[in-house]
């Protein structure tokens, strides 16, 4: 085995489920693990503390801001660093797979694309456009930011180019339907400020993510989503996506819980964020200082947007 020389960046709020999981996954392949906690009230810190992490502290305001706090602030002496969310593993085959090909990569590549499954009360989605979503979640350090977005934030990469790995690397969430309602009610309002702010230009808007600086696929899907999707009413959109989603890339062989996971995060989620916007736009109707309609905005979402 060579030398680890990896360092994992992983932030949490509450995540005593899942964090000793998270850790244990990437023993095996990091030097370093880094845990940004934002004020847990449950055993978090304890249990990453016990598995070795370093553990920071950092008021949240939003995930990207979190996490390039992390880049900017955590020791990190590792030549690479990698993402994982607290919820996320690593699988034997990828590990083994980092282990033997990533401190071998030329110098021209600075960043790794991962291939992630979804599981969804304890089954892989494995249609409706769901595998391989493919993410750059490994890059050389100090060759990676995250973008500066209220959602949808990607790891962006400069001064080289990016390969993929193909081992197994899941989001295995293992809260209840309340709480997955709950965190994409959360989303929604994020993603609704994104898509107000898109069409206002109200604050700097990150543009950074291509096909050059993260995966193909991301890039193509953000661009889906805000060159025509965003276009469209919501109304019509949310429903001709999981219709495509559910049909047309055959979301109906994942089965019942498929179902659910297609109607609520391909049909529901989509429905609920152009509700948002449309309260949203109703809210700031007639006005046109951008300081009151980020002050209105900041005010109906709970999110701070602008200074006081």
């Amino acid at each position: 085995m060579p030398n680890k020389n990896l360092a994992v960046v992983i932030l949490t709020h509450n995540e005593s489920m899942h964090i000793q999981r998270s850790i244990e996954s990437v023993k095996s392949i990091a030097s370093e693990i880094f845990v940004i906690d934002s004020g847990s009230k449950d055993e978090t810190v304890k249990i990453a503390e016990e598995h070795g992490a370093v553990v920071l502290h950092h008021p949240f305001v939003n995930y990207a801001k979190q996490f390039q706090w992390a880049l900017d602030n955590a020791p990190i002496t590792a030549d690479w660093t990698m993402r994982l969310d607290a919820d996320e593993i690593i699988e034997p085959d990828l590990q083994q797979e980092i282990q033997a090909k990533l401190h071998h990569l030329p110098s021209n590549i600075v960043g790794v694309n991962l291939k992630r499954k979804h599981i969804f009360m304890n089954r892989w989605v494995k249609h409706g456009g769901r595998y391989p979503l493919v993410l750059l979640r490994i890059w050389r350090t100090g060759h990676g930011r995250i973008e500066d977005r209220w959602m949808d934030e990607h790891m962006v990469i400069s001064g080289g180019e990016t390969v993929t790995f193909k081992g197994g690397f899941a989001d295995h969430n293992l809260n209840d339907l309340t709480f997955f309602t709950d965190k994409h009610n959360k989303y929604a309002t994020r993603e609704a400020i994104d898509v107000i702010n898109q069409k206002l230009n109200l604050f700097a808007r990150d543009e950074s993510l291509n096909t050059e600086s993260a995966s193909f696929q991301a890039s193509i899907k953000r661009i889906g989503k805000e060159k025509i999707y965003n276009k469209i009413p919501f109304t019509i959109a949310a429903f001709a996506y999981f219709i495509y989603r559910y049909i047309f890339q055959l979301g109906f062989l994942d089965g019942r819980s498929g179902l659910v996971y297609h109607f609520l995060q391909g049909y529901w989620y989509r429905f609920l964020v152009g509700a948002k916007i449309m309260e949203l736009e109703k809210a700031i109707e007639g006005m046109s200082d951008k300081k009151e309609i980020l002050k209105e905005i900041s005010r109906l979402t709970g999110h701070k947007l602008a200074d006081d």
